[in-house]
């Protein structure tokens, strides 16, 4: 049964995801006047096919490891445009209107990110308090005279600033909200202030700056090393976060744009060396924490489908070629150079591409065979 709810849970996931990034392009598409051919959940052999009267061939194929959207396109050779058709080609559009249909995958999936943290937050979800436990000795919170049973009540981003300001305290509902704030600090290695409440009532202030925050590094512990833990709670004593539709909305955006942020930094410190590449999981950790989630219950399943299509976001930001965001530095190419960059440099590019894709999810397999199958 358990294993029925992984592969169920996986396989939603990643139709639900996939499927939200492609129609991104096809709406966007659409709005620019591009004539989209097939819009494609799946690969291999087509299981039902529906051909909509603005010639949208709509397909759902027996392989649900992805999808992809079919644009009219001057450059497929496969494909004769009229005369007639060619103010619907996609390489026929100015260039602003193909890089819109470009990023809008991307940026469906931060949409649908915000859309699913916000219903958690409409329908009340508890939270553990930001209660600290006792610092470890030698960490950055021991030293500031931090203590077990300090409750974190307020949050200020220093930046530049060495002196917090008093008043300009974010509340903080939360560990999981304080988590991914010190999350932002630590790889952003920018310095920031705690509002403390004691267990006897007294408040106070205790300022982290920037130059005392442990490093980033691929066997280190960060958040220990820091010293700021959570105090295990009992469920009773925890407190719920249930928000009015606008506050879920704004607190939802605020949310993603720090969980990208952090993601970023720390996908990009796989490839400077700060960030361990062992991070880095493929579909057997996705089916795992899918599986895991959705038995937890539906507002855990929702958050993970929030992270993972945030992470989806990302990677198809990234300007590698045959990604998004390899088409999207064409993009940058042309409007600095004034011209577009040749098909057949885009061929050779895109071959670098596949390879680069193709060894980034070998080394994702890899390191889920090792997370899973070794003793």
């Amino acid at each position: 049964m358990q294993a029925l709810i992984t592969i169920g849970a996986f396989l939603l996931t990643l139709g639900v995801l996939v499927s939200f990034h492609e129609f991104g392009h096809f709406l966007a598409a659409r709005a620019c006047g591009v004539r989209v051919l097939r819009f494609a959940v799946g690969f291999g052999k087509p299981l039902f096919t529906y051909h909509a009267k603005n010639k949208t061939e709509w397909v759902l194929a027996s392989i649900p490891l992805g999808g992809y959207v079919k644009l009219m396109d001057g450059r497929d050779h496969s494909q004769n445009i009229t005369l007639e058709d060619q103010t619907h080609a996609f390489d026929q559009k100015p260039l602003w209107q193909r890089s819109l249909i470009v990023a809008a995958g991307p940026f469906a999936n931060f949409f649908l990110a915000i859309v699913l943290f916000s219903i958690i937050y409409i329908s009340g979800v508890p939270q553990l308090p930001a209660i600290l436990q006792s610092p470890p000795e030698n960490s950055v919170a021991a030293k500031l005279g931090l203590a077990q049973g300090d409750q974190v009540i307020g949050w200020q981003s220093l930046g530049s600033e060495f002196v917090p300001i008093s008043g300009e305290f974010d509340p903080v509902p939360s560990w999981n909200a304080l988590r991914w704030n010190l999350m932002d600090a630590l790889t952003g290695e920018s310095g920031f202030a705690l509002e403390l409440q004691d267990p006897a009532g007294s408040r106070l202030i205790k300022t982290f700056k920037a130059g005392e925050l442990p490093k980033i590094t691929p066997d280190g512990d960060p958040m220990k090393d820091l010293g700021l833990l959570p105090q295990t709670t009992p469920m009773g004593q925890w407190n719920e976060l249930k928000l009015s539709p606008l506050k879920a909305l704004g607190f939802a955006s605020h949310r993603v744009w720090l969980i990208s942020k952090v993601s970023l930094r720390l996908m990009v410190g796989m490839f400077t060396g700060q960030s361990s590449i062992k991070q880095l999981g493929g579909p057997l950790s996705i089916a795992d924490m899918a599986g895991k989630s959705a038995q937890v219950g539906w507002q855990p399943f929702l958050a993970f489908l929030a992270l993972i299509s945030i992470s989806i976001g990302l990677l198809n930001l990234l300007p590698f070629p045959m990604l998004d965001g390899g088409q999207l530095l064409y993009d940058a190419w042309e409007l600095v150079a004034g011209k577009r960059i040749s098909i057949s440099l885009q061929e050779q590019f895109q071959k670098v591409g596949f390879l680069l894709l193709i060894s980034l999810s070998l080394l994702a397999l890899f390191n889920d065979l090792q997370r899973y199958l070794s003793p």
